[in-house]
This record gives structure tokens, sequence and C-alpha cells, in this order.
């Protein structure tokens, strides 16, 4: 066979076929990667304002409101709060994939005198 001269049935466009079947399996792991992260900041969101809720009712503020309002803009409209003897806060984390469900995330904090 002459110098630089290819055989036969080689590998040619072997990589580009291995990267256009490999590219959908990278979209969807960065898209749960990305979905696990909104959850978090959703679950975090929710223990801080849980947290807020808990210290206003501590002191006799309104408990529900202080929580209502730590929560960011996006996770306010649909947040649920439940105020008593303990600050409960559930919200959902937005789906980023179309179609898919949002993921449910509940908080809870109490602050009782021995908590300080």
């Amino acid at each position: 066979m002459a110098r630089g001269a290819r055989p036969r049935g080689g590998e040619d466009g072997q990589a580009s076929v291995e990267l256009v079947a490999a590219i959908p399996v990278l979209l969807v792991a960065t898209l749960v990667v990305a979905q696990l992260a909104v959850a978090g900041y959703a679950l975090w969101s929710a223990g801080a304002a849980a947290r807020a809720g808990a210290r206003a009712g501590y002191v006799g503020g309104d408990a529900e409101a202080a929580a209502r309002r730590s929560l960011p803009t996006p996770l306010r409209h649909d947040a649920r709060i439940e105020a008593t003897d303990r600050v409960e806060v559930r919200v959902r984390a937005p789906a980023l994939i179309p179609g898919m469900p949002s993921v449910p995330v509940t908080a809870r904090a109490g602050l009782d005198a021995g908590d300080g």
C-alpha cells in the first residue's frame, strides 16, 4: 500500500458518529444536573423562609407574611405556608423540561425558648 493511502473500510468518520450519538446523552445529563440544582435552590429557599417565619413568630410578628416575603419571587406565587407552633413552607421547584411536573419541596422550622 502506498504511503499515506488509507485502507478501504477504515474508521473514517467514526469520531463524528460517536459525537452525534453522545450529544443527546450529554444534553439529558446536563438537564438532570440543572434540575437537581433548581430543586436544591428551592429547598434552601424554603428552609430560609421557614426560619424567617419562625423568627418573626417568636417575636410576635406575622410568621406567614415574613416567610412569604423571604421567598424568591418565582417561588412566592404557589407557596403554601402554615404557621402554627412551627412554620412549614411548601414550594414547587420549577421544571426545566416542558411537560415535566414540578418538584415539590417542604421545609419546616420552629423556634422555642430553648432553641435560642
